[in-house]
């Protein structure tokens, strides 16, 4: 397994396991062959383990837990997160130490390698006009940020519970950036990262979805990335593998990854492993984090990021779709786009 530098932090493999799958998200699978999944993830070479809470309920978590029963071999590294909203202020140091606390119970660690904020990070006052509610859960203010949710993540720090922290930069993209640059800066950003630049159900907002920027921007910066939705939820496979509206944003990108789909029939290769080696191939990216939910799927990408790079011409071509085509934002203020 390739091993890349995670920003300042540490070595890990360029494929990073995520609990998606794992706790059932990404369609059915069990609990024994979620913990046959991680364990043949490790033996593969992977050394990053992306969890949370939210993924299954807590059976992702669980599943790790179960894995290793405590006993983690030397070198696996493991993030969990926590969602906060403007609900939860101002008792928000407290929700996100009990978060971690249950995160690392379950998991049978006594440390997360990563604490992640899983909620979008705002500018004050802004509304998000298709969901006005979602803040209440789902979002915090640059100054919240700023002074409370980083101190609380420092503190957890200094006690050892946790070796750095980060932020899913799936929200606002300015806002995003903003972080990356002005700080308070953290060590790790989770950064959309497939060929059709979109972050499908995650995206609240109404501007432009600018995940090629903020991975642009980490690396400015020395922040690590860590690669997310290879596959868009299943819009860049063959076929969805859970029941979904057609209306649903993964479904109208399913649809959108059309032409996607006959370039891969033409060249004779699975869309989904073509979309994972895209997405590894991008500039910046650290590690990628894998959404599989079973040992099929897991050695299907394993054996093919092992044939090495993805040829620079295949690349060409779907970029040649223009698939990822999005009216670009207009600066604010004179903010520059880096």
């Amino acid at each position: 397994m390739e091993i890349r530098q995670l920003g300042a932090l540490w070595p890990v493999s360029a494929l990073t396991l995520g609990g998606g799958g794992l706790g059932q998200i990404w369609g059915e699978t069990t609990r024994d062959e979620a913990v046959a999944t991680v364990r043949a993830a490790a033996n593969a070479g992977i050394t990053l383990f992306d969890m949370a809470p939210l993924y299954g309920r807590g059976e992702a978590e669980a599943v790790m837990g179960a894995a290793f029963d405590g006993k983690w071999p030397d070198g696996l590294r493991v993030t969990t997160k926590c969602m906060i909203g403007q609900r939860h202020f101002p008792d928000v140091g407290a929700r996100l130490e009990t978060s971690l606390a249950r995160s690392l119970a379950t998991m049978k660690r006594e440390q997360a390698d990563i604490f992640l904020l899983h909620s979008n990070i705002a500018p004050e006052g802004y509304v998000y006009e298709r969901d006005p509610d979602f803040a209440q859960h789902g979002v915090v203010t640059r100054t919240q940020f700023a002074d409370i949710v980083v101190p609380t993540f420092e503190k957890l720090k200094a006690q050892g519970l946790i070796g750095a922290w980060g932020v899913t930069g799936t929200g606002l993209p300015r806002a995003i950036m903003d972080v990356l640059r002005d700080g308070p800066r953290p060590a790790v950003v989770q950064a959309v990262t497939n060929l059709l630049d979109s972050p499908g159900g995650m995206r609240r907002y109404e501007e432009p979805a600018e995940p090629r920027n903020i991975i642009r921007t980490a690396k400015n910066n020395d922040v690590g990335v860590m690669g997310i939705r290879a596959v868009q939820a299943g819009a860049l496979t063959s076929a969805i593998d859970r029941k979904m509206d057609d209306s649903e944003p993964e479904m109208r990108d399913y649809a959108r990854a059309a032409p996607f789909r006959a370039l891969c029939r033409d060249i004779g290769e699975d869309p989904a492993i073509v979309a994972h080696r895209y997405a590894l191939a991008m500039s910046g990216v650290d590690t990628l984090v894998l959404g599989v939910k079973n040992r099929s799927e897991l050695k299907s990408i394993v054996d093919a990021v092992a044939r090495g790079p993805i040829e620079p011409d295949l690349v060409k071509r779907i970029d040649a779709l223009r698939l990822n085509f999005q009216m670009p934002r207009m600066p604010i203020d004179g903010e520059d786009m880096q």
